[in-house]
């Protein structure tokens, strides 16, 4: 068996149904002879942003995998890979190597070496025999503990050269870990005696499924809960103890808790400071409760720590507090919920003509607005872009069922949410799968609209298209006057329709909801969708510093 067919079996066997790559790398071929279903992209970080998103929405159950080509593919690669390190994605890639007598000689590109700070697992394999020993060191680590991509490079003069048969290899397994039973004991003591707790969930939330183990706990304490951008959706938006999701801008109601709150308990996030992310107040008692111990008093000086998978956390935590409540929560919720209403009141109630606006360009906060009383949120995934589509859709974006959003912040790479709905749309395929963005992130990576509609992905695209970078405007004054250096431009909507999907532009605040409403039945029909939108220069968002 050569060694590129022992790959392909491989990935079978891990159940890898598809494999994102752009050529040449003969892992593409072999996976096509062993009946995978090769998608090509149009370039390396939309294969790579797939991948992601097909591990995301998963919660890892699936993995995504990218396979590219050595030298140029794998130099392109790394961006894609850096952003899936950033935001704790489990992928595996799978990038050729040169021929090992050239493979660590300058001035050739060595993944195994140059990818080692941005994944969780390197490896270059030097013989054949030793592929399956390789994919199975890979496939563990991005099923066991924090998730981050793992790399095996294989240089292109492995391939033709003999695998021992017959392939004994087995698929590999993830595992799961508890907090130490005295520290669950101890947190639980300090939630129950808590004035105000405030729980703060993220991604591992989503990673472990614990999302009925969070509103239980949540309930028993009747403490108000909001999530970081990774974890946005792991707790319903709409239920009376939901505070909303944080990030760069983020609700009134996650400001006034968290200021106000006593005890913060943060569960499967990291708490690493980031200008995408919550604020932690520096005078609370913080509760750590994370998968990697390297969180711990990382960013935020921690009180109290937890280390464990979020599910069996939130269970033995649950479990805890139940015991200390008798059984019962203590009739606090209503006081909390209505809290809760006033302060969300307030503060929709100072957005609202923006969120309403009939204004003419458009606001971009009336399209949000609209979309979200328009699809069916149950059965939609959403994701922003970076910039001023991410400050302006997840404040106001309310989820209601998990893992229907995918958030993302400790990077910010423009034009990453167009691969990660159609890497969404490929695992999820009876969900409307929607990437909200912006006219630079466009410019990044719009030519992989055409990837949609060649691979038959009918992702449903909403672009803000304002003719400039608008969050740059307040910091690029004077080369915006001299040299108008924030300006872009371009008619998106006749790019989407040259590409083979339906596009449409959108002018006027009536014909909002009538676009949505056409480009949501095109993909119903199996055909990509653009809707260009034609808004202000919106540069003010909800922030509370």
């Amino acid at each position: 068996m050569k060694g590129s067919t022992a790959v392909a079996e491989i990935l079978k066997r891990e159940g890898i149904d598809f494999l994102i790559a752009y050529p040449i790398n003969p892992i593409i071929e072999a996976a096509a002879q062993a009946n995978i279903r090769t998608i090509i992209v149009r370039q390396e970080r939309t294969g790579l942003h797939m991948a992601d998103a097909v591990s995301r929405v998963t919660s890892g159950r699936r993995i995504g995998v990218f396979t590219m080509q050595h030298g140029p593919g794998s130099e392109n690669a790394f961006g894609g890979v850096a952003q899936a390190y950033g935001e704790s994605v489990p992928i595996v890639v799978l990038p050729a190597g040169y021929p090992r007598r050239q493979i660590n000689i300058q001035p050739y590109f060595n993944s195994f070496l140059n990818y080692r700070n941005v994944t969780k697992w390197a490896e270059q394999v030097t013989c054949a025999d030793a592929i399956p020993d390789a994919l199975r060191r890979a496939f563990t680590q991005v099923k066991n503990g924090r998730p981050r991509p793992a790399l095996v490079e294989i240089p292109v003069d492995v391939f033709p050269e003999e695998v021992p048969e017959p392939l004994t290899y087995r698929a590999t397994f993830g595992t799961r870990t508890a907090p130490d039973p005295q520290a669950v004991t101890e947190a639980a003591r300090v939630l129950v005696e808590a004035e105000r707790p405030v729980i703060y969930a993220g991604q591992g939330v989503h990673y472990a499924r614990a999302w009925q183990p969070l509103r239980k706990l949540a309930e028993l304490l009747e403490a108000p809960v909001t999530t970081s951008l990774g974890g946005k959706s792991a707790f319903p938006e709409d239920h009376p103890l939901s505070l909303g999701s944080g990030g760069r801008s983020f609700p009134k109601t996650v400001h006034h808790f968290l200021q106000n709150g006593d005890v913060i308990f943060g569960i499967g996030c990291s708490f690493v400071t980031s200008h995408f992310a919550i604020p932690v107040p520096r005078n609370k008692v913080i509760i750590h409760a994370t998968l990697d111990p390297s969180d711990l008093n990382n960013s935020v000086p921690v009180d109290y720590g937890l280390i464990g998978d979020a599910g069996l956390t939130l269970e033995a935590l649950a479990g805890e507090v139940k015991d200390r409540l008798r059984g019962a929560p203590r009739g606090r919720r209503d006081q909390v919920a209505q809290e809760i209403k006033t302060v969300k009141a307030e503060w929709l109630a100072k957005w609202m003509p923006k969120l309403t606006s009939d204004a003419i360009p458009l606001s971009p906060y009336r399209v949000i607005w609209d979309l979200m009383h328009t699809v069916d949120r149950a059965n939609t995934i959403i994701t922003h872009d970076a910039g001023s589509p991410r400050d302006q859709l997840s404040p106001f974006w309310e989820t209601v069922t998990p893992l229907s959003y995918i958030g993302w912040g400790k990077t910010t790479q423009l034009g990453y949410g167009l691969g990660l709905m159609m890497g969404a749309k490929l695992v999820a395929p009876e969900k409307l799968c929607m990437n909200v963005w912006g006219d630079a992130a466009i410019g990044m990576t719009g030519m992989d609209f055409e990837t949609a509609v060649r691979e038959r992905i009918p992702i449903l695209s909403i672009l803000f298209n304002n003719f400039s970078m608008a969050m740059e405007l307040p910091v690029m004054p004077v080369s915006t006057e001299k040299y108008r250096s924030t300006d872009i431009s371009g008619n998106y909507a006749d790019m989407a329709r040259a590409f083979g999907g339906y596009g449409e532009r959108v002018t006027q605040p009536g014909e909002i909801i009538p676009a949505i409403k056409r480009a949501v039945q095109k993909t119903q029909e199996g055909v990509p969708a653009l809707l260009e939108f034609i808004t202000q220069k919106e540069t003010e968002s909800s922030l509370f510093r």
